[in-house]
């Protein structure tokens, strides 16, 4: 975590505080203030609001939270699996738990509203777009190694179901490194078998961001990317912006995080490949970390 950050956890009261516990990070030099059940960090403000998801595995994670927050927005590193009494599997989840965190966002006194940003890589990737897709009030979304299906379960909205996207577990690659390679077992979405499954972006009126890294081996990224693209543009949509890097892998973080080709995979239950060759990993990163930043004061910063 930056050093110049501080992480303050509120026992959420715009949220059902028996779902979830959520952290908010601002400048650490700035007034504290209580208020709520927690402390929250006061300086003039407003702010861009974003809610900042990770993947598969679970639990809070902080560390991109607390970067954007010392750049200047206020960020909520949001929790929707294997937290405290939230689900533990992706089985069934619900677009309304996502909502009630938004709201809350939107309704702290130093976020510039009335909208908010979202940004999420792996899983978290398609939660944003279907956020930005459903959800009023979420207009800008960063889609890092994401699915433009709803992936791996169930999500609800109100009476709208998306199927999780299927898997074809026969193509498992298992290499000489001992390594799994999962990067062809996830179903392509526009199948006709799968297109139930396909998140409507093309009826969203928010702003969308593409991150591919070209040799993610967590899933086709490239082509689940361009099928986002192909689908905003035929609909007449130009709102999207999307870049990729050769050789750059699954976990693209901010700058200067360690290069990580593999590791363990809370799903599998095995270490897997995500991809990618060091030099041009890190370098993309480097990249791609102020051109999100960029995107997010775009569209965030010049409401009215």
């Amino acid at each position: 975590m930056s050093t110049d950050c501080q992480a303050v956890k509120v026992k959420a009261t715009g949220i059902n505080s028996e779902k979830c516990e959520v952290m908010y990070f601002k400048r650490s030099n700035e007034t504290r203030n209580y208020t709520m059940n927690g402390r929250i960090l006061e300086s003039d403000g407003p702010f861009p609001g974003i809610v900042d998801l990770y993947g598969s595995v679970g639990g809070i994670v902080e560390h991109r939270a607390s970067l954007l927050a010392n750049h200047g927005f206020l960020t909520l590193a949001l929790g929707y699996l294997s937290f405290d009494d939230l689900p533990k599997d992706f089985t069934n989840l619900d677009l309304e738990y996502f909502e009630e965190a938004v709201n809350f966002l939107r309704s702290h006194p130093k976020v510039k509203g009335p909208g908010v940003g979202a940004i999420g890589i792996s899983k978290g990737g398609d939660l944003v777009l279907s956020m930005t897709t459903f959800l009023q009030h979420v207009i800008a979304a960063v889609s890092i190694g994401g699915c433009n299906a709803n992936t791996l379960g169930n999500l609800h909205y109100k009476n709208i179901t998306l199927p999780g996207l299927g898997v074809t577990l026969e193509r498992v690659k298992f290499l000489e490194s001992k390594l799994i390679d999962i990067s062809e077992v996830t179903n392509n979405p526009m199948e006709e078998e799968n297109k139930d499954c396909v998140i409507p972006v093309e009826k969203a009126e928010g702003h969308f961001f593409f991150a591919v890294g070209e040799d993610d081996k967590n899933w086709r990224t490239p082509l689940y990317a361009q099928q986002a693209v192909e689908k905003l543009e035929e609909n007449g949509k130009t709102n999207y912006e999307l870049i990729t890097y050769p050789e750059a892998g699954h976990l693209l973080e901010p700058s200067y995080f360690p290069f990580c080709y593999a590791s363990f995979h809370r799903l599998v239950g095995q270490p897997v490949v995500w991809g990618g060759t060091m030099k041009p990993h890190a370098l993309a990163q480097i990249d791609l970390w102020p051109k999100i930043q960029s995107f997010l004061r775009k569209h965030l910063e010049l409401q009215n």
